[in-house]
């Protein structure tokens, strides 16, 4: 018996031993996406629902192995053990089928998986709450149940397919075609998104493209966009920080402006610029940007003669006296 083969075996049999009969399904009833980009490999899963903090229970993903979607009367295992049984070496639909298999409860899950070649697999069970269904396309699955109508799932499959960009575009505009349908009959309450890299560093930090949550909010879906593209810009600021780490001053002045286009109103993003720029040797060109921050929070200024003895702000004492010249004066 291959090494394989054996881990498949014992997965199975911690499935049947477990009973997931015997655990009670939490009814986290919503619409999700699975998909995999096959220019980047990047794999990802995005969901909505009125439910609680819907990302702790339904999306799950690991770098390299695929990406799985467990919703209806929930059984959270699917997750972790969709995920080992890729990992082993099954394809998503071999995966998802072994599991069914030993699921007594199998009628009442709604579940989704792919894996990282691309194979989908996807599974409504036959007393999901109406309306319920899914799509399983080429790199992607979208499923829904408990919804307003029979339109969402096709709306979910349309979007994600015209849509342009990278993972995350698409994956969220196949979530908001679903909710300009109608969406959950319920309303709407948490939303999520978790993407991972294609291949696996055994670096999980670095393997996490993105996952943000939106736990509990009147209009989870336009949250959820805003953190997506507030998370892109603090990758330009991360990028930033590494740039200065290697001395690389015009490399981190070309990231730390890119974040500040995107989020103009962000006093971070606009200190990091006007320091990097001091650090070129542009301090007039700070200046401006000091003095918004400082007036938007004076704290700034107490933090800014502590970076020159770390190393983090290249200014002599005339020019700190320019710097904090722009500061409020205390009352």
């Amino acid at each position: 018996m291959s090494k394989k083969f054996h881990s498949f075996v014992l997965l199975l049999a911690v499935c049947i031993s477990t009973g997931f009969s015997q655990e009670r399904g939490r009814p986290v009833h919503t619409y999700s996406i699975v998909a995999r980009d096959p220019a980047t490999g990047e794999m990802g899963v995005a969901v909505q629902s009125h439910w609680f903090s819907v990302g702790s229970l339904v999306t799950w993903a690991e770098a390299g192995v695929g990406a799985v979607a467990t919703q209806s009367f929930i059984d959270p295992a699917y997750g972790p053990l969709g995920l080992d049984l890729m990992r082993a070496g099954k394809n998503a639909k071999q995966a998802l089928a072994a599991i069914i298999a030993s699921d007594p409860g199998e009628a009442v899950r709604q579940v989704a998986m792919i894996d990282a070649k691309g194979n989908v697999a996807a599974h409504t069970g036959s007393k999901c709450i109406p309306a319920a269904g899914h799509y399983a396309g080429e790199n992607f699955s979208v499923q829904a149940n408990l919804m307003l109508n029979e339109k969402v799932w096709p709306a979910m499959q349309e979007a994600y397919q015209k849509t342009s960009g990278d993972l995350a575009d698409k994956m969220l505009a196949a979530l908001e075609a679903a909710q300009a349908v109608g969406g959950d009959i319920r309303g709407k309450q948490s939303a999520a998104i978790l993407i991972v890299s294609g291949t696996n560093t055994g670096r999980p930090w670095v393997d996490r493209v993105m996952e943000l949550r939106i736990e509990d909010h009147a209009e989870p879906l336009k949250e959820l966009r805003r953190l997506v593209h507030l998370h892109r810009a603090y990758l330009h600021m991360n990028a930033g920080d590494l740039a200065v780490e290697h001395n690389d001053m015009d490399k981190a002045l070309a990231e730390y402006g890119a974040a500040q286009a995107m989020v103009p109103e962000s006093l971070e993003m606009i200190y990091w610029t006007a320091t990097s720029l001091v650090n070129a040797g542009r301090l007039d060109e700070s200046l401006p940007l000091f003095k918004k921050v400082f007036a938007g929070d004076p704290n700034w200024a107490e933090l800014t003669p502590r970076l020159p003895k770390i190393g983090l702000l290249n200014v002599d004492d005339a020019g700190m006296k320019k710097i904090l010249g722009v500061a409020p004066k205390k009352k």
